[in-house]
């Protein structure tokens, strides 16, 4: 007992020891940010001194550290599903995803040391997870350099992570170790609100922070309309009761803001995006990069002290609004894949900015572009933050996938996907799609040549499924999720990130002398088949001049020809 005492003591003396509980950045009076094994021993030594703080390890990463996740509960209890049973707001703050933009690294340690200490109250109904840097393999690639536009710190991260991937382009393709880690931790704690700290780019102008919050209309519903109405304006004003004025995130650079800002599109790939689709609500601070660092670091904790606090106030709204939801994706017929801005539609945001001028460059020569600040201005700026969906995709009573897809069951997995999978052969009446058409990127991004414009035809087939196929009902919370990835046409779907690239190959042919005594058989056994040859002749002089695009058409209208070449490997059980 004497010995737990003693541990206890020692453990409050090191809050109190002034020296002992600031970080790099408060020693340094805001010009340094903390490295990776100082946030982390931080983290730790909390855990140690409290018993609101839990720190654990949840998967590896591409650097070979293994990523944390410290937990914060005024109970010392860190059971997530019991957080959600005893109607906890639960939010979840990410760090250094862009280790090049380390303001939420030392926000978030000087928030949690001073909800330990005191200096902050955590409300009971909130509890809150940190990802103290996310992107380590980045946060260790220290420069001085590579954010050649930004003000502070003394030394940052780097953008790419170990495998020089962009984290904030991974989130559904997962080709990152951390992404993989991130989306367990995102679905063990399945936060009600998803913090995501960043640092903008772009034009100057005076606020410190802008805010990309998750598109209204993607988020749908009446959660959608909650998060505009009521909780998003309290966000606003609870950080300029703090004084520090916010704006939406600023999406022009040299551009007159006359024009108007428009709201972020963020598509799955992105943080703000994939947590949408599981009804979580998205909020990417970001800094503006022309600021110290010291504002930029005490407005980000400024932000997410004001999250919590209206979380709290608003716990009971938010827990059922996000209820609702999900039972409206549970039951939902048929889900939008494009948005379209509303020109029409717009709200007016009171914009601090910098009068543009010009002057001879000091480096070419040659007439620039300034922000002048010495002519200030505020005015209000249109912004346009309504979409209109269209492109409605059905949603089917199944998909199903065939077991050698594994890459893509295995991230259905690890996103909380529940699927069955068939105890025998068995036959069954699905639609399948084609795809017809699609253009691949040139040059890589983020280690893909994306698809995109894909087009597809679909058609009702009798496909044979083998025992371990997977068959995977849409009467889950994951159904956005699943009609987003799974299909072809989707933004940021399998399909898009070339996860069923092979198809598009085909693994079987002929010789054109050989096949063509074949092909004169096809067409004697085949006389439908040899009208519409005829018929093709007919209409395409080229086609008619061309003896080896005729037996490719013979043999593709054949039984010769592999019905896999092209055709999607996931299959839509329709509903009766």
């Amino acid at each position: 007992m004497m010995q737990n005492f003693i541990l206890f003591t020692i453990s409050i003396s090191f809050f109190y020891n002034s020296n002992a509980q600031q970080c790099r950045f408060e020693k340094s009076n805001g010009l340094e940010s903390a490295t990776y094994f100082e946030a982390i021993d931080w983290y730790k030594n909390l855990d140690k001194a409290s018993t609101k703080v839990l720190v654990k390890e949840m998967g590896m990463t591409d650097a070979g550290y293994p990523l944390h996740l410290v937990l914060v509960s005024n109970d010392g209890k860190f059971d997530a599903a019991q957080w959600h049973k005893q109607n906890k707001a639960v939010i979840l703050i990410n760090n250094g995803i862009h280790p090049g933009e380390p303001d939420g690294i030392d926000a978030s340690m000087m928030l949690v040391r001073d909800i330990v200490t005191g200096k902050i109250k955590l409300p009971d109904n909130v509890a809150l997870g940190f990802i103290p840097v996310y992107n380590i393999g980045g946060c260790l690639n220290r420069n001085s350099y590579s954010r050649a536009n930004q003000d502070g710190p003394l030394e940052y991260g780097f953008r790419g992570n170990s495998q020089n991937l962009d984290l904030n382009r991974d989130f559904t393709k997962n080709d990152s170790r951390e992404a993989k880690a991130f989306a367990q931790i995102f679905h063990l704690l399945d936060p009600d609100i998803l913090i995501d700290n960043h640092v903008s780019d772009g034009a100057d102008y005076q606020h410190v922070m802008t805010l990309l919050t998750t598109q209204y209309d993607k988020l749908g519903g009446s959660l959608g309309e909650w998060l505009k109405r009521t909780f998003e304006p309290q966000l606003y004003k609870g950080m300029s009761e703090k004084s520090w004025d916010m704006v939406p995130y600023v999406s022009f650079e040299t551009a007159s803001p006359d024009r108007g800002m428009v709201m972020f599109y963020d598509p799955p790939r992105y943080s703000s995006g994939y947590a949408a689709l599981f009804q979580t609500i998205g909020f990417v601070p970001e800094t503006h990069m022309l600021k110290p660092f010291k504002q930029r670091v005490l407005s980000t904790y400024a932000f997410s002290q004001t999250v919590i606090e209206r979380a709290s106030a608003n716990a009971t709204e938010l827990i059922a609004e996000r209820k609702k939801a999900r039972a409206e994706v549970t039951n939902a017929k048929a889900f939008p894949f494009k948005w379209n801005l509303d020109t029409t539609k717009f709200t007016f945001v009171n914009f601090k900015g910098y009068e543009q001028a010009f002057k001879p460059s000091d480096a070419t020569g040659m007439n620039r572009m300034f922000y002048d600040r010495s002519k200030p201005f505020t005015k209000q700026v249109k912004f346009f933050n309504v979409f209109n969906a269209s492109n409605f995709i059905d949603a089917p009573a199944a998909y199903v996938i065939p077991q050698g897809w594994y890459g893509v069951i295995d991230l259905l997995k690890l996103n909380n996907v529940v699927m069955q999978q068939f105890k025998n052969d068995t036959v069954i009446n699905v639609d399948a799609y084609r795809i017809d058409d699609y253009k691949a990127m040139p040059r890589p991004y983020e280690k893909h040549h994306k698809n995109s414009a894909v087009k597809v035809t679909a058609g009702n087939q009798k496909i044979r499924f083998l025992k371990g196929d997977y068959i995977i009902y849409l009467n889950q919370p994951a159904n956005r999720y699943l009609v987003e990835m799974l299909e072809p046409t989707g933004d940021d779907s399998f399909f898009a990130w070339n996860f069923f690239d092979a198809v598009l190959q085909q693994k079987e042919g002929y010789s054109d002398y050989r096949w063509d005594d074949l092909a004169a058989e096809v067409l004697k056994k085949d006389p439908a088949l040899k009208v519409k040859l005829e018929e093709k002749k007919k209409t395409d002089e080229k086609f008619a001049a061309n003896s080896s695009a005729q037996l490719d058409f013979i043999y593709k209208n054949s039984p010769y020809y592999e019905p896999g070449h092209n055709r999607y490997p996931v299959y839509r059980l329709i509903k009766k």
